[in-house]
């Protein structure tokens, strides 16, 4: 409906009504107030797609940005709630859809949306995003090549983090039996969805801070995985919290998330990347018959190498043998001595018994020429006090003392001066005449 005419004579310096006019003028807040109706009544719940631009947050957790495109623009907020349940960052240039409700802001006289959702607009903006996500942190180094690890060459605890409930788990643990039996720790996580993140990043920093010798084995290694999906499914393997964990790890970690043809940030953070969960398995372990040959050909190499050098001090030892003379060489003279021997044997006993007698004869001459044999015989050897034997009466008269040896004994003398009246003999009751004694001096 078109305005009223002005009349020039209307205008004026105090405010009147005019004819016709049965409407009162409305104050600022009352319009405001209509405003806001009719653009909540009109429009309700709508969804915008648009350009992300001027992003923040609030201390209060609140969510405020602007969407816009080549024409215009539109302020948006997004209260705490809604805003912790994003599943992405947000950030300026990413071109999203936006659902929520039109309404005013009396305050500024704007209209705003209040966004209880908001979505990248596409594959492309998820890519657009995931560029922009992981240029920012290779710029701040968290992919370089000089933090990457060397995974343990036969770990004895395995840490896996994945859903307990999948066929990732299942082909993991499978492929390791396989191979070679290893102690496994499962922490069961979400993979997809509202607080899959979260809950990986916290798994991967629980294995990170686990003691040696606790309760809970610590890992030697440790496998992030998942099965594949559409760049959506394995979205909270992008995310930064999960990057980061990842990357801040104190043990060595495995990416294994989707089929070889995804690629997610937790790859370029992790230590190694596995194409898939299974092949994640191989790289943590060897094959344990291909370690049992490998171990046997070593022993085989060592005893080899022990026992070189005595076959090559056989062969020598046999070669200098064949340049020395043959035994019988050596001893073909003294053979045929002794064989002549053999066939003379009298030659070798006449001698030896001729020997044998004049031996004997000997040892019964000299057992008669005994000094002492006579005293067998009644005889008596006449000896000083020194001991040595007197063999004249002279000798004997001048000693003090006399030492008589007989066959029973030693008898000490004294030898009777000339003057000395000689004994009677003692009778003898033998009618026999007495035998004269013999003078012992002669």
């Amino acid at each position: 409906m078109a305005p009223p005419p002005i009349n020039d004579d209307d205008a004026g310096l105090v405010a009147r009504s005019r004819g016709g006019d049965n409407a009162q003028p409305l104050t600022i807040s009352e319009i405001s107030a209509l405003l806001k109706r009719t653009v909540e009544d009109r429009f309700g719940y709508v969804r915008l797609r648009g350009e992300l631009s001027g992003v923040k947050r609030a201390a209060s957790g609140h969510f405020y940005c602007a969407l816009k495109d080549e024409g215009a623009v539109i302020d948006g907020v997004m209260w705490k709630g809604n805003a912790q349940r994003l599943a992405f960052r947000a950030e300026d240039g990413l071109e999203v859809i936006a659902t929520g409700k039109l309404t005013t802001y009396p305050g500024r006289s704007k209209y705003q949306i209040v966004i209880d959702s908001l979505e990248l607009a596409g594959e492309g903006a998820l890519l657009a995003l995931l560029e922009k996500t992981r240029a920012r942190l290779a710029a701040e180094g968290l992919f370089a090549d000089s933090k990457k690890r060397r995974l343990p060459f036969l770990p004895q605890v395995i840490g896996v983090v994945t859903s307990p409930t999948g066929a990732v788990i299942r082909d993991i643990l499978h492929r390791l039996a396989d191979r070679f039996p290893t102690h496994v720790v499962v922490w069961p996580v979400l993979v997809q969805g509202q607080g899959a993140a979260d809950q990986v990043a916290a798994a991967v920093r629980g294995f990170s801070a686990l003691e040696p010798g606790g309760p809970v084995p610590r890992p030697d290694v440790v496998i992030v995985a998942r099965g594949g999906g559409s760049i959506e499914d394995l979205w909270s393997f992008n995310e930064e919290v999960v990057v980061r964990a990842i990357a801040e790890c104190t043990i060595p970690v495995i990416s294994a998330v989707g089929h070889e043809t995804d690629t997610t940030l937790a790859d370029f953070a992790a230590d190694r990347r596995a194409p898939t969960p299974t092949a994640a398995a191989e790289m943590a372990v060897p094959v344990r018959a291909d370690l049992a040959m490998t171990l046997a050909d070593l022993g085989a190499r060592q005893r080899r190498a022990v026992y070189r050098p005595v076959e090559l001090g056989r062969e020598r030892l046999a070669a200098r043998a064949r340049l020395l003379p043959r035994p019988e060489a050596l001893l073909q003279a003294q053979t045929q001595r002794l064989d002549r021997t053999r066939l003379t044997p009298a030659l070798i006993d006449r001698p030896l018994r001729a020997g044998t007698d004049r031996l004997a004869a000997l040892t019964r001459v000299m057992s008669q020429l005994h000094p002492e044999k006579p005293l067998e015989r009644g005889y008596a050897i006449i000896r000083d006090a020194a001991g040595k034997a007197l063999t004249t009466r002279a000798e004997a008269a001048r000693e003090a003392a006399l030492v008589l040896q007989f066959r029973d004994g030693r008898l000490d003398a004294v030898p009777a001066t000339d003057s000395a009246a000689p004994r009677k003999p003692a009778a003898t009751p033998n009618p026999v005449a007495p035998r004269k004694q013999d003078d012992l001096f002669g």
